[in-house]
């Protein structure tokens, strides 16, 4: 009961540093996400031969080379999109009001143009308050030069923690594994694996899915000559973050955006044609290759934790979402299995340790 409380008062010390001092976290607990996602390909470049400062260099120069291109070709593009849609936007009211709004009052006798016009007021007002935030916002930047130089800094921490802990990380984690207490080692390596096989089959396998979703819809909108198809795929990959709701997302827009550009149901046809594709890809290839069996977190799951962690600690709260996630989803399990195996669960069952712990019993009696 005593190694409990202890347990305890750790956990909540350990949620009163975050909270206190969620700013300056924010960049080490993202160079340690970093540090994680990277370290399968930094271990496979070490078999291959590679020492681990050049396999670490190596890993480095391929995030680098993304970035680059990203900043200078996906990125431009899409902003080159999102003006190209802000452009559209009054054709779009147009179209609405003149060819839809008649036929919905002819149908339901429902007049859509006051709806319309409400919506064109209410949208006008927000951009005008978004660009008074945006210009108070970008005054107080540069009047408070000491704030956007400690987000400069803090931004400029992350790569040079994540290379540090990247570099030395098996050696950290041999660090922890020995400050665990020696009665609770099993048992908590026996946990910690079940964690990274979770959090591993969400972050690692979930975010190779949602690239190659993301690159499947884009070149299929582009390639149908869709517009917009670029900033749509993008959008799409990001959202598939929760299994299916990218779908949901990108095959709606979509097929408005068809409807509106071809005026005809072949258009309609293709954008399906593209976003069954990408789920047949998923399904068939991505899933099982990525994935595997692994459970991962429930797509509910990921989106309570990430708001909840976004409400209590901001930034560094959503950079914690989903790591502790996966450890309460473990531990929750954990506790399942123990309640199942207890006379509480069945009255007609005897007192059973859980399957780990038997080899153990066996051990002790034996010695």
């Amino acid at each position: 009961m005593r190694h409990s409380w202890w347990g305890i008062l750790f956990l909540v010390a350990l949620v009163g540093v975050v909270y206190l001092l969620d700013a300056v976290l924010m960049p080490f607990i993202a160079g340690l996400i970093l540090a994680y996602l990277a370290d399968p390909l930094t271990n496979y470049f070490q078999r291959l031969g590679l020492k681990r400062v050049w396999a670490v260099s190596s890993v480095f120069l391929i995030l680098l080379l993304v970035l680059a291109i990203s900043l200078l070709i996906l990125i431009p593009l899409v902003i080159q999109q999102i003006k190209q849609l802000g452009e559209m936007v009054p054709g779009v009211f147009d179209w609405v009001e003149n060819y839809l709004a008649p036929q919905v009052q002819e149908w339901t006798g429902y007049d859509l143009r006051s709806e319309l016009n409400n919506v064109q007021e209410t949208l006008a007002e927000n951009w005008r308050d978004a660009g008074s935030y945006l210009a108070q916002a970008l005054g107080q930047i540069g009047r408070s030069g000491m704030a956007f130089a400690t987000w400069v800094t803090y931004v400029a921490l992350i790569p040079v923690v994540t290379f540090y802990l990247l570099l030395d990380w098996n050696r950290l984690l041999n660090n922890l594994i020995d400050l665990i207490p020696r009665h609770w080692v099993d048992d908590a390596t026996r946990l910690a694996k079940r964690c990274d096989e979770v959090l591993a089959a969400f972050l690692r396998g979930q975010l190779l899915v949602m690239l190659c979703l993301g690159v499947i819809y884009a070149v299929g909108l582009t390639l149908m000559g869709l517009n917009f198809g670029l900033l749509i795929g993008v959008i799409s990959g990001l959202v598939s973050i929760v299994p299916f709701l990218g779908f949901i997302v990108g095959l709606s827009s979509a097929l408005v955006v068809a409807l509106f550009q071809f005026d005809s149901w072949w258009a309609l046809l293709g954008v399906l044609g593209v976003f069954s594709l990408g789920q047949v890809i998923e399904s068939v290839v991505l899933q099982p290759k990525l994935l595997g069996d692994k459970i991962g977190l429930h797509p509910v799951a990921v989106i309570f934790a990430v708001l909840a962690g976004g409400n209590l600690f901001g930034l560094t709260g959503v950079l914690l979402a989903l790591p502790a996630a996966s450890v309460i989803m473990v531990l929750l399990k954990e506790v399942k299995e123990r309640y199942q195996n207890s006379a509480l669960y069945d009255e007609t069952l005897e007192p059973t340790l859980p399957p780990h712990e038997l080899g153990l019993q066996d051990k002790r009696e034996s010695s």
